[in-house]
């Protein structure tokens, strides 16, 4: 994975000091594509991604904050003292979010991937009441979500799957916010048990097992066993989506590798590189992409 070099400037560790009455030394944290996060005592300071629309975050970060309610799990940001939850320094965000010890679990056992599977399925139970304004502009994972063909991944064209996905929204209308990207990596675990959700910035409101279809997929590595057992243990604890049969699974599962792909082409448009893992990771995930094809 890229990570962003962003370095934590003077100008935004004033505002930090100014705004929040934090300093000290801060230590860069693992992960952040297109923002970085340092720790500072028992805070993390973000520094967001370049450009990104405030309003944007600020609505994401509402969607955190209600779930953080209900969810102990869920990290939130701190608010300024006039209420919001960032500052913007030059083109990029500031914000300051609670610090939880833990590790993520790249390659999850088994019961950390139940703890997964309950843990979100808590989380959908704490949002799925929730009605918040249309979001400022839409995720990334929204685009091709409802059936209009996706322009960013020309490569994986496919008229069945855009048909197919405007039929099953037609018969899925139940809506509620959702993570958006609930992979391994932003769920932090300590003995096996999860205690962090991190990364709130591809919120957006959509049926529920959009969500638990990809969740499933990325915890059991593809596998379609574990990613079985991943959507049990979510239903068991009473989780919002419906149930999934092989082909619904496999058609979302579809959606979100051509998500992925989008990204990839975006990354390179902007001039990321990738290593060989990544570039391999891609490719496998363009097979998949076919192989899974009902």
């Amino acid at each position: 994975m890229i990570e962003e070099e962003e370095p934590l400037t003077e100008a935004a560790v004033r505002v930090v000091t100014e705004v929040w009455g934090l300093s000290g030394r801060a230590e860069r944290l693992r992960g952040g594509e297109e923002s970085a996060a340092y720790r500072l005592g028992e805070y993390v300071v973000r520094i967001g991604p370049a450009g990104h629309d405030p309003a944007q975050a600020e609505w994401c970060h509402a969607i955190a904050a209600h779930a953080a309610r209900a969810v102990p799990e869920a990290v939130a940001p701190l608010p300024t003292p006039a209420g919001a939850t960032l500052v913007r320094v030059g083109d990029r965000s500031v914000s300051v979010w609670p610090y939880v010890a833990g590790s993520a679990a790249d390659e999850p056992t088994a019961a950390e991937l139940v703890g997964g599977a309950r843990l979100l399925a808590r989380l959908h139970r704490a949002l799925a009441g929730l009605r918040p304004p249309v979001r400022p502009r839409p995720a990334f994972q929204e685009t091709g979500l409802y059936g209009e063909p996706p322009a960013d991944a020309p490569e994986l064209a496919d008229p069945e799957l855009d048909r197919w996905l405007a039929a099953f929204h037609v018969a899925h209308p139940r809506r509620h916010p959702l993570h958006g990207d609930y992979h391994t990596g932003n769920v932090l675990f300590r003995h096996g048990t999860p205690v962090a959700v991190l990364d709130w910035d591809e919120v957006f409101t959509g049926a529920p097992e959009v969500e638990l279809a990809a969740a499933a997929a990325e915890w059991a590595d593809y596998e379609p066993g574990p990613a079985k057992e991943f959507a049990a243990a979510y239903h068991e604890a009473g989780g919002t989506a419906g149930e999934l049969d092989d082909e619904t699974t496999a058609q979302l599962v579809r959606h979100k590798i051509r998500r992925e792909c989008a990204y990839f082409r975006k990354a390179v448009s902007r001039g990321d590189t990738h290593d060989d893992d990544a570039l391999a990771y891609h490719h496998d995930r363009l097979a998949l992409f076919h192989e899974l094809r009902p």
